[in-house]
């Protein structure tokens, strides 16, 4: 398959949030080789917003219902209703921990991603965990939760060191387009130890865009990019790339099953 044949999954697109209405974004994303989009809320409203966007683009759009751990205090009011709304969702998430905005307590957020891995676990459904200065706590709270692959590291930066002790728990790293910035070292070292074949890549459609697209909102059309860097850390091509981290999507959040 040539490189412009490649079939894409962008395994984490908010397109709730992005530029343009959800049918052009993805046509536009269509247009360059990507076959479907997982679209996670951040809280009832946007999970709610994501489930319209699934129903409306079935065979494009899969996605989940979680709370993002800046609005973790939201959970006492929201919960109940996420939890139901997680129970069809494909996925929970994005939920995790950020300890680099604070914008949450602490202790709160801990207590809100357990209680969203309690529901990734009891369902047997795919988590997508966002995790920023955060790493030791993320990686206790997996460890006791033991998900295993379902458990998607999404936009993942921790460099190395992290890295390695994460492959030991089974999980699958998702890279956004932070891997092609020419300061983004730690994240390209991360690359570089990841197994291919438990790795996925993602836009965070509308944040993040990649370096050739860096003065654009960011859109799935421009997953190649990323999946790109990819081929080029790991020595590979970018066909296989599109060809392993499509396949890794398909599993870990399994596409088609629904």
């Amino acid at each position: 398959m040539a490189a412009d044949r490649a079939r894409w999954v962008d395994s984490h697109c908010h397109l709730f949030a992005a530029a343009d209405t959800p049918e052009a974004v993805l046509d536009r994303a269509a247009l360059a080789g990507v076959e479907w989009v997982m679209c996670p809320g951040i809280d009832l409203e946007t999970s709610l917003q994501s489930r319209l966007i699934s129903r409306s683009h079935p065979e494009r759009v899969m996605w989940a219902a979680g709370l993002h751990p800046h609005d973790a205090t939201e959970w006492s009011e929201q919960g109940a209703r996420l939890a139901a709304l997680i129970s069809e969702a494909d996925a929970v998430g994005e939920c995790g921990l950020d300890y680099y905005r604070d914008l949450s307590p602490r202790p709160v957020q801990r207590e809100v991603f357990r209680a969203q891995l309690e529901l990734a676990g009891a369902l047997e459904k795919p988590i997508i965990v966002h995790c920023r200065d955060a790493f030791s706590d993320v990686y206790e709270a997996l460890a006791a939760a033991q998900l295993g692959e379902r458990a998607v590291l999404h936009s993942w930066t921790g460099g190395p060191k992290w890295t390695k002790r994460f492959i030991e728990l089974g999980v699958t790293f998702s890279f956004a387009g932070m891997v092609t910035y020419p300061t983004a070292d730690t994240a390209r070292r991360a690359v570089a130890v990841a197994p291919p074949d438990r790795c996925m890549v993602e836009t965070d459609t509308p944040y993040l865009p990649p370096q050739g697209h860096r003065t654009e909102p960011n859109e799935p059309a421009f997953v190649a990019e990323t999946g790109a860097t990819l081929a080029e850390i790991w020595g590979m091509a970018v066909s296989e790339v599109a060809r392993l981290t499509a396949a890794t999507a398909h599993r870990v959040f399994r596409f088609g099953e629904g």
